[in-house]
């Protein structure tokens, strides 16, 4: 199956969320465990960065992310955020369901700047306890250029999987306001 429903996605024990940068993954994830009386792992958070070291965001060795993705993902009921592609098999090969935000560039984009702009201004302790900076925000490790690099292979993804029948049944989601309709489906 390849196409999914709110119904699937009721009865489901284990949740990816899938979406390009800035698309609001880990909000959806919290709003989706909610629903659904499940925890909720933050990739970035538990999976992908270190603890703060200076200024410098340090990424876990993929052996390590691998690791940690395999012990989250045994739990009986999960919620996760995103998968990286070091440990995306892990992930789906676990997954009931993926919940995939196909939000257009425009919002993606835009919901990053503010985020981005925010952390900035209020120097908010993100993925372990890093902080984003302003010469990072301008710099070749910028989130926002990440956004740039990854937005079509992220889409194709999520979209890939909807329309494979061997894939995991996924729900693409292509707005917050259909999002809202989901989770109120699930809610009820």
């Amino acid at each position: 199956m390849s196409h999914a429903t709110a119904a699937d996605l009721r009865s489901a024990r284990r949740v990816l969320i899938q979406g390009v940068t800035g698309s609001g993954k880990s909000t959806a994830a919290a709003r989706i465990g909610r629903a659904l009386g499940l925890p909720v792992h933050l990739a970035d958070e538990e999976i992908g960065f270190l603890p703060a070291s200076e200024a410098v965001w340090t990424n876990r060795e993929p052996d390590q992310m691998r690791a940690i993705a395999a012990e989250i993902t045994a739990e009986p009921g999960w919620v996760l955020d995103a998968s990286y592609s070091s440990f995306r098999d892990i992930v789906l090969e676990r997954a009931d369901i993926v919940v995939g935000l196909d939000y257009p560039r425009w919002l993606s984009l835009g919901r990053l700047l503010r985020r981005t702009a925010g952390r900035l201004r209020d120097r908010t302790p993100v993925c372990n306890g890093n902080r984003e900076t302003l010469r990072q925000t301008l710099g070749g490790e910028s989130i926002i250029v990440w956004h740039f690099q990854t937005f079509a292979d992220k889409r194709a993804t999520m979209r890939d999987w909807a329309l494979d029948p061997a894939g995991p049944p996924t729900i693409l989601v292509d707005g917050p306001g259909r999002l809202d309709a989901l989770i109120a489906q699930i809610s009820s």
